[in-house]
């Protein structure tokens, strides 16, 4: 159902050259602490988690098949907490494997190092099992963690550097990356016999048609996948959800915030940050696009062989009552599952 609100491309004021960069910082770990925050009773799971969920749902066996590139990475988002809750359940399900099989065979099925996973000689691809099953299959009988990249047409070294420290599977590209037009060396040296999945996380409605199919068009060119995940949609419990955000803020920034007066004084004393994390995130609602609009783009992007591409959907609930995670996955049905780099 086509949702009542037509869609609309406004200004975000986080956007803007003149908003002040330490703001912006600001707005960006507020939007992070949206992504990674689980408040129980009210959340069942943080929504990174959960989009780790979908990816892991969705993608079935052949999730630890691509390596995962965050083509908008800002200054990190959730990504670094989809590679940690996405690897978790690819590790238990090695681990649980592996304790099903004889003792001689499970040291084989153990969570491999970072080098086996980098290795492109440890892995071989095989074909589709089905017209709308994701077209490459795990490598192994088990499991193996996954890589993430963060990329990002201004990129945000520092934060990245910080987060990749903490994890193995995490990089990053220090360079400039500019979504619509791939660097062909990144996704030729990411490969390692695997596919290119692109993420686009609270970022997709930050484009403008003639931007969004020019993007689509150098991902069906070169990628093999990829996903889009929102916090927001054009509908009147999106909205709640914002203004409640910002209500949010309000009661939890002593928790999150302690450590920074400065932070403490734009929430409370002068309340830039809420007010900007509303204002923006109602804006964010209105330019988000549905799920059939992200197809139209995608099928009207240029690109040849769009057909092959298979598209799913959902909404799924993150808070109590009215907070959903909306997403919009699509990988190609080609019995290789490789893309021209």
């Amino acid at each position: 159902m086509a949702p009542l609100i037509p869609r609309l491309h406004l200004f975000e004021i986080a956007d803007q050259p003149w908003f002040p960069p330490f703001l912006r910082a600001y707005i960006q770990t507020g939007l992070t602490h949206a992504w990674t925050t689980c408040v129980p009773i009210l959340q069942p799971c943080s929504p990174a988690t959960l989009a780790a969920n979908i990816l892991r749902r969705e993608l079935d066996d052949s999730v630890s098949a691509y390596t995962y590139i965050d083509f908008c990475a800002g200054a990190g988002g959730p990504t670094p907490e989809i590679e940690r809750a996405l690897n978790r359940q690819l590790s238990s399900t090695s681990t649980s494997t592996s304790t099903s099989t004889t003792s001689g065979s499970s040291k084989n099925n153990n969570k491999p190092s970072y080098a086996e996973v980098a290795d492109p000689d440890s892995s071989t691809t095989t074909s589709t099992n089905g017209k709308t099953t994701p077209p490459i299959q795990p490598q192994t009988q088990t499991q193996e963690t996954v890589k993430f990249i963060l990329t990002d047409l201004h990129p945000h070294v520092e934060s990245w550097e910080k987060a990749a420290k903490n994890s193995a599977n995490l990089t990053y590209v220090s360079d400039p990356v500019d979504a619509a037009a791939a660097p062909k060396d990144l996704l030729t040296s990411t490969r390692n016999g695997k596919g290119v999945f692109r993420l686009f996380n609270l970022a997709f409605h930050h484009f403008d048609d003639k931007l969004a199919r020019a993007i689509l068009r150098d991902t069906v060119e070169t990628s093999d996948g990829f996903a889009i995940f929102e916090l927001q949609s054009r509908n009147i419990s999106s909205f709640f959800s914002c203004m409640a955000f910002g209500m949010f803020i309000f009661l939890i920034a002593p928790l999150l915030y302690w450590w920074s007066p400065q932070i403490l004084f734009f929430v409370y004393v002068v309340p830039i940050v809420p007010f900007v994390l509303v204002f923006d995130g109602l804006i964010s609602s209105l330019r988000t696009r549905t799920a059939d609009e992200v197809e139209v783009l995608l099928r009207t992007c240029g690109a040849k062989d769009t057909g092959d591409w298979v598209v799913r959907s959902g909404s799924e609930n993150f808070l109590w009552p009215c907070g959903y995670l909306n997403w919009v996955l699509c990988f190609k049905q080609s019995s290789t599952g490789q893309a021209k780099a």
